[in-house]
């Protein structure tokens, strides 16, 4: 099959990735740039962007039920505050309001882009182009994005460990074939000195005629 090529990079391009030019690079599987975060959000960062938004949805959730109960619709006599307190609760409130309003409609969109394995950018492209209902993506495994480190490294902002880096990735850089090349020719010799060590009864049994 042919292979894309970046006209900024002048480098191969892998599948859905894109270049962006805040970076100045391309970006494997780029969801979009994000201006919180100062990076791409792309196949390697997708976990952390994840984790940010659900950290910040739930901070901003937690203060409104804090707010709403020891200051809006407190009912005591003893609900009186200090007019530096009544400023300061209702600009949180208001800025509490915005990052939940804010992280919702992200959370969504992330979760929609796993369900179809359209991202951000490629989406806007289809739907300018009208060209959404020919989309044969195929949806984004958990595993590609969470990792396959076990289900209590999911909650934690901590890598993930892919079972098969280089097809998340879209590609493999030459360091990491020569490691996997060195890693199979030390299997091929284990197992070569493993057959001149075993006795030839086993080497019989093991392989029959």
């Amino acid at each position: 099959p042919s292979h894309s090529m970046c006209g900024q990079c002048q480098t191969f391009k892998p599948p859905m990735s894109h270049h962006c030019r805040i970076c100045n690079r391309c970006v494997s599987r780029m969801d979009h740039h994000c201006p919180w975060m100062n990076n791409c959000v792309g196949a390697a960062n997708l976990k952390h962007f994840i984790l940010f938004l659900i950290y910040t949805w739930t901070c901003a959730a937690y203060s409104l039920v804090l707010f709403g109960w020891n200051y809006f619709f407190c009912a005591d006599e003893d609900c009186t505050f200090h007019v530096v307190v009544i400023h300061l609760v209702r600009a949180m409130t208001f800025l509490c309001i915005g990052a939940f309003l804010f992280t919702s409609s992200m959370l969504m969109n992330v979760t929609y882009g796993l369900m179809t394995g359209i991202g951000t950018i490629d989406r806007l492209k289809k739907k300018a182009t009208n060209t959404m209902s020919q989309s044969d993506e195929e949806p984004i495994a958990l595993k590609d994005v969470f990792g396959i480190a076990g289900f209590h490294t999911w909650p934690f902002p901590i890598d993930p460990v892919f079972d098969d880096f280089d097809r998340v990735m879209g590609y493999s850089t030459p360091q990491r074939l020569v490691r996997e090349q060195q890693f199979m020719d030390q299997a091929a010799a284990n197992g070569q000195q493993g057959v001149r060590g075993m006795p030839s009864s086993k080497w019989n049994e093991s392989h029959p005629v």
